[in-house]
């Protein structure tokens, strides 16, 4: 067991309290949400179109604060801080710009599944529809290893922290972490983790600006200007090997720009190869998505940036201080890269109430990302492999069944795995810099098959397999070429992983290429509209001797969101939706046939299919993706390259630029509060309204009866 021993900061009763009381609250209030948006707002979640995908009605805010709090990590928050500590202030912004760009491209790739894809569910049916059995079985081991390894590295990380601060027994940690978040999960599906990711932010983000503000003006460390000059006062016995002269307070480090560049390959496969990602785009209404997840991706900068910076620094100031709990003995390497900083900084300058507070930031934290990837795992159990290869025609009462269990499933598999891991010798540095050599091969074979027609389904099996096998020999094979020696030592150095993690993510887009070659042919985007026809073939012939009746269709069609209300249908139906476009391909030849997976899954020709969206909607829908594509070039040039590459210099901050930079990143955590929490609440504040004049008058009724 590598869990590192600190100092016991709660005591182990507090911290059972804090884990279980706060996992029955977050269940008690998302039950009593369920009720009111079934009783109120006509949302059930007993149906997997609301289970999966929300009913694809969630709004701009809501969809940002979800996506915020699904990629506020731990280490947007406690190890930005430790990062800091090790290298500098270059960490936090690199940090920073190692969350933003993905969420944008997934944005862009989200709007466009929408168009081309309209009713899916999850990113491995769009990959099942085109590439067949084969490539649907390959994606889906290689989304569930990412959403796998993700989940249980948080929580192996949050474990060992809790571990080190409160004495309570890992194995406790670890089992009562993802406990509550079962609960809720189970019962309310994807919109209960929307609501309790608004609920996660909210917490979060007012701890994190109270955290920042506290010790920031604390007598101790003196505002801005005081944090400067004891930093620049402890400038010698800080030193940095790889910064210029050492300082903390450049730009211009070694391994902070290597371990940023190592986070973005790695944050990239957390999102792009990570159902939840997909499924919220998916469940939000056609003109949230690009506006709801770029809202997210220019929130989520300033988290690590400000938090990380003054954080870090400070501990660094005050570390060899009668007021640093490890104070007089040393604050060691191993309890740095534990995560330790943070909590050790919040003890010293704000005490006993700072510790408490620190809980249950890290509390936020663990359940967002678990309660977000037992969403995602369970639509891939659920839907992905029991409805497609178990039993096609189950009902969707039996999906969701199935639904709930799979989350069950998922909250035992992930608590195994970061046992494993913990008892294996791993911890944050190494899982950090193994991650993005195995989840990063699937990235650009996913995204081509949005975005290139000729990406073939030999070349979409074969490249991410080929593309894991060339970062892991890289890896490796780095490692003993540097070190003379394969180890967990050797293998959680920057180089190699870094070499790992660029030979993981670019060879599948040469094997893709060249394999494509191999019996080339054009993809007809129309084949991804069958997938509602396949699904309403499989709806009628599950039932064969009923007949709906008026009131069953009608109850049928309101659990349709109004952008799917219009069934998919094919020319000569009563119905004015406009075909896909007027310039796609012609109709597969038999070549084509041979690729696409699901070609077969109906009859109707291609020419007969139309789109689902109507012509304006589909106009709307472009200048979206136009909007998002734009967004996404402009966020990787300012966060790349205008921006920290000018800085990377022969530079010291001088104490006007120092107080300046931190002075823009708080500012920063204040937009961010008001883009995910108070935006929320007026783009919602119509059905708020109606929830709270529905619960009101059941209320009064009650009183009044009595």
């Amino acid at each position: 067991m590598v869990s590192v021993s600190g100092l016991e900061l709660v005591p182990q009763g507090t911290a059972y309290g804090l884990l279980i009381g706060l996992g029955v609250l977050f269940c008690a209030v998302i039950l009593v949400a369920i009720k009111i948006q079934k009783a109120y707002l006509s949302e059930d979640s007993g149906t997997s179109e609301m289970f999966m995908v929300a009913n694809r009605s969630v709004g701009a805010g809501l969809t940002a604060s979800a996506v915020f709090s699904s990629w506020m990590w731990i280490n947007e928050t406690v190890f930005s801080a430790a990062m800091c500590y090790r290298y500098g202030l270059a960490v936090p912004l690199w940090w920073g710009s190692g969350l933003c760009f993905q969420i944008a491209l997934m944005a862009a790739l989200g709007v466009l599944a929408k168009i081309r894809v309209p009713y899916a569910h999850t990113s491995l049916e769009i990959i099942r529809m085109r590439y067949g059995k084969v490539g649907h079985i390959v994606f889906i081991v290689l989304n569930l290893v990412n959403n796998v390894f993700g989940c249980a590295s948080m929580i192996l990380t949050g474990s060992q922290l809790i571990y080190g601060v409160s004495g309570m027994h890992f194995v406790a940690a670890t089992i009562l972490i993802p406990l509550g978040v079962v609960l809720y999960t189970a019962v309310g599906g994807l919109k209960a983790t929307f609501l309790t990711d608004y609920l996660h932010t909210l917490v979060a983000l007012v701890l994190i600006i109270y955290f920042t503000l506290s010790i920031l003006t604390h007598d101790a460390v003196g505002g801005l200007y005081g944090l400067y000059d004891k930093v620049m006062a402890t400038a010698s016995e800080n030193y940095i090997s790889g910064n210029y002269q050492g300082s903390l307070l450049t730009m211009k480090s070694r391994d902070a720009i290597i371990w940023g560049l190592i986070l973005k390959f790695g944050n990239l496969a957390l999102v792009v190869m990570d159902t939840a990602f997909w499924q919220k785009s998916f469940a939000t209404e056609v003109n949230a998505t690009v506006p709801g997840y770029n809202i997210a991706a220019v929130a989520i900068f300033g988290i690590p940036w400000g938090l990380g910076t003054v954080i870090g620094l400070t501990a660094r100031a005050i570390h060899n201080t009668p007021i640093f709990p490890t104070y007089p003995g040393e604050f060691t390497s191993a309890q740095v890269n534990a995560g330790f900083v943070m909590p050790y900084t919040v003890k010293a300058l704000i005490g006993d109430k700072g510790i408490v507070a620190f809980f249950v930031l890290l509390f936020m934290a663990l359940t967002s990302t678990v309660s977000s990837s037992m969403i995602a795992v369970s639509s891939i159990l659920s839907f992905d492999i029991y409805k497609t290869y178990w039993n096609p025609k189950a009902s969707d009462k039996r999906l969701v069944k199935v639904s709930h269990i799979a989350v069950v499933i998922h909250a035992i598999f992930i608590t195994a795995v970061a046992l494993a891991l913990n008892y294996g010798g791993a911890d944050m540095t190494w899982i950090g810099y193994f991650r993005p050599v195995i989840a990063c091969p699937g990235i650009i074979p996913l995204a081509l098959t949005l975005l290139w027609s000729g990406q073939t389904r030999l070349a979409a099996v074969v490249s991410p397999i080929l593309g894991f096998l060339t970062g892991l020999g890289i890896w490796l094979g780095s490692a003993k070429a540097l070190y003379g020696v394969v180890n967990m030592t050797t293998t959680e150095a920057s180089l190699p992983a870094l070499y790992g993690a660029i030979g993981s993510f670019f060879s599948p887009a040469l094997y893709s290429v060249l394999i494509s070659q191999y019996g080339p042919y054009k993809f007809d985007w129309r084949e991804f509209l069958r997938i509602e026809l396949a699904e309403e073939a499989q709806i009628h012939t599950s039932t064969p001797e009923s007949t709906p009746s008026l009131t069953d269709e009608k109850n049928a069609e309101d659990t349709r969101s109004p952008s799917t209300s219009k069934v998919l249908g094919v020319a000569g139906a009563d119905t004015p939706d406009a075909k896909l476009n007027s310039n796609t391909e012609a109709p597969l030849s038999r070549t084509a046939e041979k690729h696409a997976g699901s070609a077969s899954s109906t009859q109707v020709s291609l020419d007969d299919i139309q789109h689902p969206f109507d012509q304006e909607t589909l106009r709307e829908l472009h200048r979206w993706q136009r909007i998002a594509w734009i967004a996404f070039v402009f966020i990787v040039l300012v966060t790349f390259v205008l921006w920290p590459m000018p800085l990377y210099r022969d530079y010291i901050f001088t104490k006007t630029f120092f107080s300046s930079w931190t002075a823009v990143a708080i500012f920063w955590q204040f937009f961010a509060f008001f883009a995910v929490v108070v935006y929320p609440l007026y783009d919602g504040r119509y059905e708020i309204a109606k929830g709270v004049r529905g619960v009101w008058r059941a209320v009064g009724g009650t009183w009044g009866h009595r």
